[in-house]
């Protein structure tokens, strides 16, 4: 008791200090599957790392057909106990193949009784004692070695198969893959096939034989084949077929001739799998309740998710849906271009380790398109986002048609949209947006209608007017990053609308020896302010262009308050028609004030449209 009360507090320290890993070990229903040929298969294990944050990283080490002793004879666990870290938890599910006693190499029986010997580790050419390991002396082995390290074991027993009828070969057929399998006509109620009555007359429980071990050494413990159990009887006969690897004949690459197996998992029932337990993994261990997330959906390119590209999670949602819903990006690069239609309201796309999910896409203005004439501006994003109500959270959104051109020559392909944004009450925050000629299309709309986008502690760079458009933004502590000569803003503010683009407290920053103007008007009622935000040495003193048009200086709002850094020793040297705001002209642009509209939207609170009567 003592030791495990040790485990437990050396867990929730290193918790609190960096990031710890899970190591998963177990059996085909846990393991990592391939997903070459549309492969449906997935083991909950490989899905696990979608229901944390990056504070938590799963090594998944589960293996098709192995049991708690063939794991270990096989010289898997090995490769586990020899990355046990302090604080470390190793999540352990045997079962469905320590069923098959017949095989000398898998089979246990539950019970107390050690091998004749015992030896430190076991390999594949040890022979004596071997043939008398029970299950529980298997896992009680895991959980020492486990705590040898200095990890933290956690027991689960196994997922229930998919039987509504009495199949004596439940435990076989899973090694058969939903081929040549015993079909009966099912019931209504499902059958634990856990729990084996032998022909000698003695009963094999493998669902109490992890409990037992668990509460006789203090070991964390999830009651999973309840769970899973509830799961497939509450979706019954039909319905819980979706949860297993049943497929029709000629639908699938991976199983041409079809699969009707009730023991392995596909890509949403290992999800749900994970869903409904993953709560019970936080009672069981406190220490990673704070870690614990549950979206929506989960995009990977690994198969660890619902989907492999984002565009197939975007139109999985329900349109006009009126509830948050979320899609997690595990880590990678999304070379696609993306498309959020105005009916799929209220996304929430979050990366699961800040800057380390790029979308990203290569097309330019003068790209010929299908039709052999040029994609234009507009059409050079990578993507779109015309929904309402969308937020982004550590996304990187790119577009690289430029990007060997500015490596060899500094040259470019001109205009290169990374995103183009449409939709009211869009939010950014933790995002970078990488370009160099147009890379963030603050689009709004081109009349006094609403397009109101929220921008927090965000990188942007770029080269030539690198953000343009309509809309009403505001920019809250974000750097702007200056590659070439250029302008920072092209603004096209509708006539009378209120606002244009708002800074606040950013830091604009350059490379060696660029020169560059803090805006330009794309449109003759451009309005662009910076409050209280650093500018580096290399803004040309007058601060502001009016693209070669003196009738542009009558109509654009360019403004300045408390500007800081090098930048800001030249304001006396700005353009006469430019302005420096006083202390109480610099209130009306605060980010409540600005993006407050006809509904009283606040990016940094919980928002709920006002809708009219």
């Amino acid at each position: 008791m003592k030791r495990f009360f040790l485990s437990l507090g050396l867990t929730l320290l290193v918790t609190c200090m960096q990031a710890v890993t899970v190591f998963t070990i177990g059996d085909s229903t846990m393991a990592n599957k391939p997903t070459g040929k549309d492969n449906q298969e997935r083991g909950w294990g490989q899905m696990l790392s979608g229901f944390f944050t990056d504070d938590v990283v799963v090594d998944n080490h589960a293996l098709n057909g192995r049991s708690s002793l063939s794991f270990y004879l096989e010289g898997e666990w090995k490769k586990v106990y020899d990355k046990i870290q302090p604080g470390d938890y190793v999540f352990i599910q045997f079962g469905h193949n320590d069923e098959k006693i017949k095989n000398a190499h898998r089979g246990t029986r539950p019970g107390n009784p050690e091998p004749e010997v015992c030896p430190t580790q076991w390999g594949k050419d040890t022979i004596i004692g071997v043939q008398t390991a029970s299950f529980d002396f298997m896992l009680k082995l895991y959980v020492d070695q486990t705590r040898e390290k200095g990890g933290i074991p956690v027991l689960f027993n196994a997922i229930a198969r998919r039987n509504f009828f009495e199949n004596k070969n439940a435990a076989e057929e899973d090694d058969l893959f939903g081929k040549g399998t015993t079909q009966k006509q099912e019931g209504d109620t499902l059958v634990e096939t856990h729990i084996i009555k032998r022909g000698d007359g003695t009963i094999d429980d493998y669902l109490e034989a992890p409990r037992r071990v668990a509460r006789e050494n203090n070991v964390p413990f999830v009651e999973m084949n309840a769970i899973s159990k509830q799961l497939v009887q509450g979706m019954g006969i039909e319905d819980s077929k979706k949860l297993f690897c049943w497929i029709p004949a000629d639908t699938n690459l991976a199983a041409p001739k079809g699969r009707e197996d009730n023991t392995h998992l596909r890509i949403w029932g290992a999800r749900q799998m994970c869903r409904a337990t993953i709560d019970a993994i936080g009672e069981a261990v406190p220490a990673l309740k704070p870690y614990i997330r549950k979206y929506d959906f989960v995009v990977a390119k690994d198969g660890s998710g619902d989907f492999f590209t984002i565009q197939e999670a975007i139109d999985a949602i329900p349109d006009y849906n009126k509830d948050t819903l979320t899609i997690l990006l595990q880590p990678g690069t999304y070379h696609e271009k993306l498309i959020v239609p105005e009916s799929k309201e209220h996304i929430r796309l979050i990366a699961k380790s800040e800057g380390k999910c790029v979308i990203s896409y290569d097309d330019y203005a003068s790209k010929p398109n299908a039709f052999g004439k040029n994609m234009g501006t507009s059409g050079s994003a990578s993507v779109y986002i015309y929904a309402p109500d969308f937020e982004a959270d550590g996304i990187t959104f790119q577009n690289t048609a430029s990007v060997e051109r500015y490596k060899q020559d500094r040259g470019g392909v001109g205009q290169a949209v990374a995103i183009l944004v449409k939709g009211d009450r869009a939010v950014f925050r933790r995002c970078k947006f990488l370009g160099h000629q147009d890379t963030l299309y603050a689009f709004g709309q081109k009349t006094k209608s609403q397009s109101r986008q929220y921008y927090e502690d965000c990188y942007i760079e770029g080269t030539v007017d690198y953000i343009f458009g309509w809309a009403t933004a505001v920019f809250n502590r974000c750097e702007l990053h200056c590659l070439a000569n250029g302008y920072v803003t092209a603004a096209s503010t509708p006539e009378g609308q209120a606002f244009g683009y708002v800074f606040h407290d950013c830091k604009i920053t350059s490379e060696e020896g660029v020169k560059y103007y803090l805006g330009r008007p794309w449109r003759p009622y451009s309005h662009v302010v910076y409050v209280n935000c650093y500018i580096d040495g290399n803004l040309r003193p007058e601060g502001w262009n009016n693209w070669g048009k003196e009738s542009n200086e009558q109509t654009a709002f360019y403004a300045e308050y408390n500007t800081k850094g090098a930048g800001g020793k030249t304001e006396k040297q700005r353009v006469k028609w430019s302005h420096q705001l006083s202390k109480k002209e610099s209130a009306k642009y605060s980010i409540a004030n600005v993006l407050k509209g006809d509904d009283d939207w606040n990016p940094g609170v919980t928002f709920v449209p006002k809708r009219k009567k």
